[in-house]
This record gives C-alpha cells, sequence and structure tokens, in this order.
C-alpha cells in the first residue's frame, strides 16, 4: 500500500519477491489518486487487474449518535455472542474467525451489539488515532438484515466516539455494499477511493 501519492511502480518487483518469498501472491492496495496513475499502469502491465473498488468516507460522531432513538449495547470487550456473527451462517468462517481476532486486539477499542431474544444479530466495533475513530466489522446475521440494526449500532459506536471526545470518524465500504445507504443517511461524505490489485 503506498504511502504517499507521489510513490513510483519502482518497488514493485522487490514487493512481490517479498510475498513470494513468505509462500503468498502479491497484492497492492492502491488509491485511484493522480499521483499514483505510474503505479496502476505498471501493476497492469505485469498482469494485476484492480479488483473490489472501495470507497473511504468521512463522516462527524454527533451525527451517528443522533442516528437512531434505541442505540446497540456497547460492550467493553468482544464477547462469544459479538464474535458469533462473524462466524454465522452465510459467512465465510475462516475471514470470520480472522476479523474477529483483528478487531479484538485494537487498543482501546469501543464494540456494539443488538441482541434479539439472547442473541446477538448486529455488531460493529471502533478503535482510535491521531485524532481519528474509525468504525470497522459491520456486520448483521442474514436473516436480520434490512430492519435497521446496524443503525442502532453506529448510533451507540458514535456516542462511544463521542465520550472519547473525537468528532471525526472514517469507515471503508465495498462500492456495491449495499450498507453505503445507511452510511449515506449517516452523514458519511466520499474521501477517495481505492481497489485491491492481484493476478
Amino acid at each position: 500500500m503506498p504511502l504517499s501519492h507521489e510513490t513510483g511502480p519502482e518497488a514493485i518487483p522487490a514487493i512481490e519477491a517479498a510475498y513470494r518469498a513468505q509462500g503468498v501472491a502479491p497484492a497492492f492496495r492502491v488509491a485511484e489518486a493522480p499521483g499514483l496513475a505510474a503505479v496502476r499502469e505498471a501493476l497492469e502491465a505485469r498482469g494485476y487487474d484492480g479488483r473490489q473498488p472501495t470507497v473511504v468516507k468521512v463522516g462527524d460522531a454527533a451525527l451517528l449518535a443522533a442516528l437512531h432513538d434505541r442505540p446497540a449495547e456497547r460492550l467493553p470487550a468482544p464477547d462469544a455472542g459479538w464474535a458469533s456473527v462473524f462466524l454465522g451462517e452465510g459467512f465465510d468462517p475462516v475471514d470470520g474467525a480472522h476479523r474477529v481476532e483483528a478487531l479484538s486486539r485494537s487498543p482501546g477499542a469501543v464494540y456494539a451489539a443488538v441482541r434479539e431474544q439472547g442473541r446477538t444479530v448486529a455488531v460493529g466495533a471502533a478503535s482510535f488515532g491521531h485524532g481519528w475513530a474509525g468504525v470497522h466489522g459491520m456486520r448483521t446475521a442474514l436473516d436480520r438484515r434490512g430492519r435497521g440494526l446496524a443503525s442502532q449500532v453506529l448510533t451507540a459506536l458514535g456516542r462511544a466516539i463521542a465520550d472519547h471526545g473525537v468528532q471525526q470518524v472514517f469507515l471503508q465500504v465495498e462500492e456495491n455494499n449495499p450498507a453505503r445507504s445507511l452510511y449515506r443517511k449517516a452523514g458519511f461524505q466520499a474521501a477517495w477511493r481505492y481497489r485491491y490489485w492481484r493476478r
């Protein structure tokens, strides 16, 4: 992932070699910024194509906090019910387990969950750094989608973020994800876009 929009394609062969030395296929996450055009062109010439167009959106914690009149439950740490949503029917269990592990290790993170009759059906998390809060791991059980549960999770996270004295919030969402309409309603605006480049 280039750390500057002025990065050139010179490092691509060394990155490929480093990935191969670890026995994994090279992958790149490149912003669709004008300064990275040469990187994208070089990747394409090497047989890569850009997939999973993803939008980084920015918003305001106060808008999230007012999104729903019934916020989800705040959790000090992820529990078994929270984790179960990532491992539920219809989700990739390997990807789910990886997400639970990654989201559980962020220091100072806050978590939210909606429970119905003892079952956790919607979850999310927020982490903090450099004056920003990042919203991650928004997931709703497949059989409970379309009922406004994600807005309850966002509301709880927005209130927790505001309680931390943070106003600026960001999240990342794939371009074809139906949740984008919820994020627009919550006041998120597109900041930039990237793709994952793989062979």
